[in-house]
């Protein structure tokens, strides 16, 4: 069984600082992670275990004084209403996921209707809506009935969405509403759009793929879709002890693919099951030969 690793997957950028910035906290016992930092279980349990707190959401009460913000970011008013209790805010926003804000201030300075297109419930979507009073997010076709009669619309994307989807639903939208002045801002992150291009073609080459990354990651989960689009039997992982060895029966090659905020050690482990599963195989490639030096 031959095993091959996308040329781009795991942990990005973004995730990497976000994680860091928490864990150089000189008091982790007295910080408390506002919501998910990440959606990583793995990462979660390291923040966890270095005695860092976590809340529901950025609303819930906090016992420490000093709080940060996720990775996926918040908004302007809910920072405001941090600070107005009290609290020292450490703020871990993706750099990319601010480019995205500016990118819808920028539309509203322009006099367009703002549209976010991503999963309404996201965290990174609420906080990209939450200091507007109109606005709306769409996905599916249903969605677009929130936009009849806008004579401007102003689009920005959800930065994990595929950008295949968010141009098919931006194509959508000017199709249904010829008469519209619609603008696309291209707010999905490169990092995102390097992992969806790479797990694809090698979705394309094996007979299963395996995507490792959270079960809430949303860019995990459109790495999955990705690569079932692409014919290969696929299933969605958040360690390797999620596997199964009868995925791999019959498989001659497998290819492996992270979502962004998947630990280098996670990818790792899940390769050495891999391994384990076929007995049998002798690695010939040097990248293969040594899944712990990966690299996101």
């Amino acid at each position: 069984m031959r095993i091959t690793l996308a040329d781009s997957l795991g942990m990005c950028f973004g995730v990497r600082d976000a994680v860091a910035l928490a864990l150089s906290n000189p008091q982790p016992r007295e910080l408390t992670v506002l919501g998910e930092l990440v959606h990583n279980p793995e990462v979660l349990r390291q923040l966890s275990q270095a005695g860092i707190r976590s809340a529901a959401s950025p609303d819930a009460p906090v016992a420490t004084e000093q709080v940060i913000v996720t990775a996926h970011g918040t908004s302007d008013r809910q920072l405001a209403d941090l600070r107005a209790r009290g609290l020292r805010v450490l703020d871990a926003t993706c750099p990319l996921v601010r480019h995205a804000h500016r990118s819808l201030r920028r539309l509203l300075a322009q006099d367009y209707f703002p549209v976010v297109i991503g999963r309404a419930e996201h965290v990174e979507v609420r906080g990209l809506v939450g200091d507007l009073d109109e606005y709306a997010v769409v996905l599916k076709p249903e969605d677009l009935d929130q936009l009849a009669g806008r004579p401007r619309l102003g689009i920005v994307a959800q930065t994990t969405q595929p950008l295949d989807l968010v141009r098919q639903v931006v194509a959508r939208i000017r199709a249904r509403f010829p008469e519209t002045e619609v603008k696309f801002l291209d707010t999905v992150c490169q990092p995102t759009k390097d992992r969806q291009e790479a797990a694809r073609r090698l979705a394309a080459d094996v007979d299963v793929m395996v995507v490792i990354g959270g079960r809430t990651s949303n860019n995990t989960l459109q790495l999955a879709r990705t690569c079932a689009a692409e014919g290969a039997a696929t299933y969605q992982v958040e360690n390797a002890a999620d596997l199964h060895p009868e995925w791999f029966a019959h498989a001659g090659h497998v290819g492996v693919t992270a979502g962004t905020s998947t630990p280098d050690s996670t990818i790792a482990e899940v390769v050495e099951a891999l391994y384990r599963f076929d007995e049998r195989r002798t690695p010939t490639d040097e990248r293969e030969r040594e899944p712990a030096a990966l690299s996101a």
